[in-house]
């Protein structure tokens, strides 16, 4: 069951970034370089981990690399707010950490 959550979480978030142009505006507006090419692989690379995710196929190595995304997108995203204090930081990251917590499941699974 949390296979199916995970898989639609990235599958959709990966879809939305290649349709949204409000995230391409969000992409660039956190400083990165190249964000466009940056948003497209992170969407390419979300839906393939999804759709690996949802047919159990290489569950763990779609998993880290999503970590690795989630990892990436918390430290440049909700870690700044941690000046604002740590109930908002809290209430803004929620999401990302159960994402986190759930991917780690997915990855110490040992019959995948």
């Amino acid at each position: 069951m949390i296979e199916y959550a995970v898989a639609f979480v990235f599958i959709i978030s990966g879809l939305m970034k290649i349709f949204s142009s409000t995230l391409g505006s969000y992409f660039i507006s956190l400083g990165l370089p190249e964000p466009i090419l940056i948003m497209n692989i992170v969407a390419i690379i979300e839906i393939i981990c999804g759709i690996f995710i949802l047919l159990g196929k290489s569950v763990k190595n779609a998993s880290i690399l999503l970590l690795v995304i989630m990892i990436g997108a918390f430290l440049l995203t909700k870690v700044p707010l941690l000046h604002t204090g740590l109930l908002h930081f809290a209430f803004h990251a929620r999401l990302d950490i159960v994402m986190l917590i759930l991917l780690y499941i997915l990855y110490s699974k040992s019959y995948r």
